[in-house]
């Protein structure tokens, strides 16, 4: 009781900070991502606590143009993803098959506000791991409508805010290939936003004790990883800046764009977020080097766009 009671208080910044960066649903048909595999939103019996978002058709995937899978976390651990349709579609969209933590409700999406934080109660890190189990088996399922069309050997995990701690905390796990962490870092003793709280309100710690994960688990991360955060006024950024300085042992670039902790998931095709989160996903688990330009050598992508604030280590 003591821990969920915490969480909630500890989430309030986070919501007041969201509901100020970002607009809006739009209203109207769920989103299909622009990649060349229109997406659609669907439950599974299989995986009750979760939604998936797959491409329509799956005719052209098969065990040599597969669909690499990928777990995603809300922000405030919340068990709802319909505020983040847009950029988990676009996502689908690109040839991916995204298992978001929260249980499918049926036309939802367009209604969502605010993106679920702290709403639909809690969820734990362990079912982004259960995402990857219950994908694992459909692949070998014979009667599976995702019989052999699935590559669980590429799997990614990737959240935001308290879902980014979530990915995070699983990250250690040997089957998973990279990590995305979002508006969102280990929370640094001490670390306040610079962005002042709706009211005048007194600043709480950043995700402060919303989720037992210290800085000793950047040690133990074994894949590439990429925070992609919200610039100086993001109530992450402390946290995100510490852990990239911290982490040396891995690949690990940091994305910052201008826009606070809300970040761009309800835009269209989930905005500059989705660009390069696709960006990312396609170069390291589907090994598209044209993706990887974004991210590689002194001139890459993300090196020349001045909207962008983007570092990188032990990415050449």
């Amino acid at each position: 009781m003591l821990r969920r009671i915490c969480m909630l208080i500890c989430a309030l910044p986070l919501l007041a900070a969201t509901a100020a960066a970002q607009p809006a649903s739009p209203q109207g048909p769920p989103p299909t991502g622009s990649g060349p595999y229109p997406a659609i939103i669907e439950g599974d019996p299989g995986v009750p606590g979760h939604t998936v978002y797959r491409p329509k058709d799956l005719s052209s995937f098969n065990q040599d143009n597969s669909l690499p899978v990928v777990a995603w976390g809300n922000g405030g651990c919340a068990n709802s993803n319909q505020f983040y349709s847009p950029f988990l579609a676009e996502i689908a969209s690109r040839g991916f098959l995204v298992v978001a933590i929260g249980p499918f409700t049926p036309g939802a999406a367009a209604e969502s506000r605010g993106g679920g934080m702290g709403m639909g109660g809690a969820t734990k890190s362990a079912q982004l791991l259960e995402a990857l189990d219950w994908a694992t088996a459909e692949n070998k399922r014979q009667d599976s409508k995702y019989y052999q069309k699935l590559n669980p050997s590429k799997f990614a995990v990737f959240g935001h805010s308290c879902g980014g701690l979530q990915a995070l905390e699983v990250s250690p796990d040997p089957r998973v290939t990279t990590t995305l962490v979002m508006d969102s870092g280990v929370v640094t003793p001490g670390a306040m936003s610079k962005t002042p709280m709706p009211g005048g309100a007194k600043q709480k710690p950043p995700m402060g004790g919303a989720m037992a994960v210290g800085k000793d688990i950047l040690q133990k991360l074994h894949a590439p990883v990429i925070y992609i955060n919200g610039g100086e006024k993001d109530i992450a950024y402390a946290n995100g800046m510490d852990d990239f300085a911290r982490i040396d042992k891995v690949p690990v670039a940091m994305a910052n764009l201008d826009v606070g902790h809300g970040g761009t998931y309800s835009q269209t095709n989930g905005g500059e977020f989705g660009r390069v989160a696709v960006a990312w996903l396609q170069w390291r688990l589907k090994g598209d080097e044209t993706a990887g330009k974004m991210f590689v050598g002194p001139s890459c992508g993300l090196c020349k766009d001045t909207d962008w604030k983007f570092e990188k280590k032990k990415i050449d």
